[in-house]
């Protein structure tokens, strides 16, 4: 990774978690940067994303540590009838600094395209959050060789034009390799995150492309984080499952 650039460790809680379970893997997380003499000076910025219903409790179970708050998704508008939506207006409201768009659960399970996640990723930076734009391949784009041009298109169809350094990451996330025990190949997700970057470039230039966060989120654990992390255009990780078992979690950050 570029020192110009600070790793980042996000948590996708995804739907897991009820009151009790959720503040104490948020203590738990938070404890082990407390221990830490001088957290600032890590080498890595931390993050959890619980579920909506969580986000009050964890929020309070994180409070005076360097621990950041963000949530799964945001409605593209900033208020009206949408039942059952939370818009990013409220997610700032709540205590976020980040908010996960276009994650590939959501693609395929609620029908996402690019312009949703765009508009989302758009709705996110007029309420002053973060917004981590999720793109990636499924296995059959993979088997087609198609893995560049799908990526390529996801993230310049989904980036808002306003976009920068500062108020957007992206995170590659192999659809097949999410949830399954597969991971890309420290020479594959190099590829596929130096494309990325080259893209990036073309848009916003090699200045502004150089200082973006690429996350990689494809069953990164403990045992392949090292791996991962030390490769040019890694800058950090869009964690799943690993994210629920704080040692775990922890064991990756460390990594960096």
């Amino acid at each position: 990774m570029s020192k110009g650039r600070r790793y980042l460790i996000a948590g996708n809680w995804k739907m897991n978690g009820l009151k009790k379970d959720g503040r104490a893997l948020a203590r738990a997380v938070a404890k082990h940067l407390e221990a830490v003499k001088e957290p600032k000076k890590l080498p890595f910025d931390l993050l959890v994303c619980p579920p909506f219903t969580l986000l009050s409790r964890v929020r309070k179970a994180i409070k005076g540590s360097v621990v950041q708050l963000g949530a799964q998704d945001c409605h593209a508008a900033e208020k009206g009838a949408h039942t059952g939506d939370i818009s990013a207006a409220m997610l700032k409201d709540a205590g976020c600094a980040y908010v996960i768009v276009g994650h590939s659960e959501r693609r395929a399970n609620h029908g996402e395209k690019d312009a949703d996640v765009k508009a989302k990723a758009e709705a996110a930076l007029a309420a002053g959050l973060v917004a981590i734009v999720c793109i990636g391949e499924t296995l059959a784009q993979r088997d087609e060789g198609r893995t560049i041009e799908v990526n390529r298109s996801q993230l310049l169809n989904s980036l808002p034009d306003g976009a920068t350094p500062d108020n957007a990451v992206i995170a590659y996330e192999p659809v097949w390799a999410i949830g399954t025990g597969r991971v890309a190949t420290p020479a594959q997700a190099q590829e596929v995150h130096a494309a990325i970057r080259a893209a990036l470039a073309e848009r916003m230039g090699s200045d502004a492309a150089g200082r973006m966060r690429i996350l990689y989120g494809g069953s990164m654990k403990p045992d392949n984080a090292r791996e991962l992390l030390a490769l040019p255009d890694v800058d950090g990780g869009l964690i799943g499952g690993a994210s629920l078992k704080v040692a775990d979690f922890w064991a990756i950050a460390e990594s960096c």
